[in-house]
């Protein structure tokens, strides 16, 4: 099924036409539920000389259905194609520019408005009501289609969507059920619905609402020293297209201004506005939780520093060099799971980013293993975002990895006479490959050097030192395997996969 980016790509309609309609999709949700009726936005794709004459040369490229009443579609209408009589109308519209309600058939009442930008109607629009099912009309019924026919009058004027206009104030956007006031050229409140009139109580007002000056009701509210944002008087009388939020006396109130026009000129406007004091309530929760983590993360690092930066003293002041080097290692590997708390105190989730902390891994452990030669280091692919644990596990995992690869396979270079004449400059090179593999995570590494490779033997190194011991139990625990391999004419390849605990795709 095409989308109406597809379908406006086959007309000839300008760059700034095809945003104008757009715009206008993009915000006429409000317009369907305010209308309580189906909207539909027909396209004239035209015809050529090669074109069926059966096909209609016109496209359904968009369908709205309201959420204040019964539907008229019940199925996807998109890509419909327009009987004869709706060709004739649409024809009819699209030649003169004018709406036109045809005489009803049975218990349906259409409607077509003319899409009009830049003087021209470059497509039309079809209000679809289903007069059997249509709710009955009491107050809230009447200026509710009082107004969308004021808003159907703008887009046949041209003045819908509104230039400059924001479709939202963030989260807690305001929609029609919301809350609906409407308001005259003063910004006096000439109708409000029950919801936004509840609103209203809610921020203070107890007297009449109706007739009431609706910037005087907010504004009388506000604590004394309260910073208003400069959008709000503009949004409370109806003169800007914009959205702004208000906070006082403990409760929120996001505000959407929409000015109603005829041949230009502002005779009132359309204010749709929520009460949002529960979700900012919640918002302000989850952002003291994020910054508690945060707070913990960077603790924990600190500690771990500190602990590795007391190992390293005591290291000094041993005898013992077997001692002095399990120190050492004691405090790397420390410093490893501080890099991964680290990245995590910088960030608002338990997700990370895994590639900047594989290359930090990389740049610090190349650094601790020197062995008298420059190695280089290179992450290829990625490793996507990980859980903290999971993180953790493939830091140390490949901190053991590159450690060894770069104390064993270049040691023959600590005597500072430089690289053989034979051999390349030294080299790691870490390369991950994510996947799903039945609906789970997994990532394929690979770890090489071009070093002096694996000893005489085919079961890989010697898995009883203690950092072997580390990175087999770690990747038993990812439920994952490990194998080495040597290649030619010198170097190791290590592989090693892993299951994540938890679906991290996204």
């Amino acid at each position: 099924m095409p989308t109406l980016r597809d379908t406006l790509s086959r007309t000839a309609l300008s760059a700034a036409d095809v945003d104008w309609l757009h715009r206008l999709v993009g915000d006429w949700q409000m317009v369907a539920d305010l209308s309580f009726a189906d909207l539909t936005l027909w396209i004239p794709v035209g015809a050529d000389d090669e074109q069926d004459p059966h096909v209609s040369p016109w496209f359904l490229a968009s369908h709205a259905r309201p959420t204040t009443g019964p539907n008229f579609y019940h199925e996807d209408v998109i890509g419909s194609p327009a009987s004869a009589d709706r060709e004739r109308w649409l024809g009819h519209v699209l030649s003169t520019g004018r709406s036109v309600t045809p005489e009803e058939l049975g218990y349906v009442r259409e409607q077509y408005v003319p899409v009009v930008h830049g003087g021209r109607t470059i497509a039309v629009l079809v209000r679809h009501t289903d007069l059997q099912n249509m709710r009955q009309q009491g107050g809230l019924e009447v200026n509710y289609l009082q107004i969308s026919q004021q808003l159907f009058g703008m887009v046949a004027e041209g003045g819908f969507p509104i230039d400059g206009a924001a479709t939202g104030v963030g989260r807690g956007t305001p929609r029609v059920g919301d809350g609906v006031v409407r308001l005259t050229a003063d910004g006096l409140i000439d109708y409000a619905s029950p919801n936004a009139v509840s609103a209203l109580r809610r921020l203070g007002h107890t007297d009449q609402v109706n007739g009431a000056d609706l910037s005087e009701i907010v504004t009388s509210r506000l604590l004394p020293g309260t910073t208003i944002d400069e959008a709000v008087p503009l949004v409370l009388t109806g003169r800007a297209p914009w959205g702004t939020e208000i906070e006082t006396g403990g409760t929120n109130l996001t505000l959407r201004a929409v000015p109603l026009t005829r041949s230009g000129t502002r005779i009132g406007a359309l204010l749709l506005l929520r009460d949002v004091s529960e979700i900012r309530r919640r918002e302000r929760e989850l952002l003291s939780k994020d910054a508690t983590i945060r707070e913990i993360h960077h603790r924990v690092k600190n500690n771990l520093q500190t602990v590795a930066a007391l190992l390293r003293i005591q290291s000094r002041r041993l005898e013992d060099a077997g001692a002095r080097e399990a120190l050492a290692e004691a405090g790397r590997r420390l410093s490893t799971v501080a890099l991964v708390h680290d990245t995590l105190s910088q960030g608002m989730s338990e997700h990370m980013e895994f590639d900047e902390v594989a290359n930090r891994v990389l740049r610090a452990t190349v650094e601790v293993a020197s062995t008298g030669s420059v190695v280089a280091t290179e992450l290829r692919g990625s490793f996507g975002r990980l859980m903290a644990e999971d993180s953790t596990h493939l830091a140390m995992v490949l901190a053991e990895l590159v450690h060894n690869a770069v104390e064993h396979g270049f040691e023959e270079r600590r005597d500072g006479a430089g690289p053989r004449a034979d051999r390349a400059a030294p080299r790691v090179v870490v390369e991950a490959r994510r996947h799903r593999v039945e609906d789970q995570d997994v990532i394929d590494v690979t770890v090489s050097d071009n070093g002096q490779g694996l000893p005489e033997r085919t079961d890989g190194p010697d898995r009883s030192g203690l950092g072997m011991q580390i990175v087999e139990a770690l990747i038993s625990d990812l439920r994952g395997t490990i194998s080495w391999e040597a290649v030619q004419p010198h170097g190791t390849v290590v592989r090693f996969t892993v299951r994540l605990r938890s679906s991290t795709y996204d």
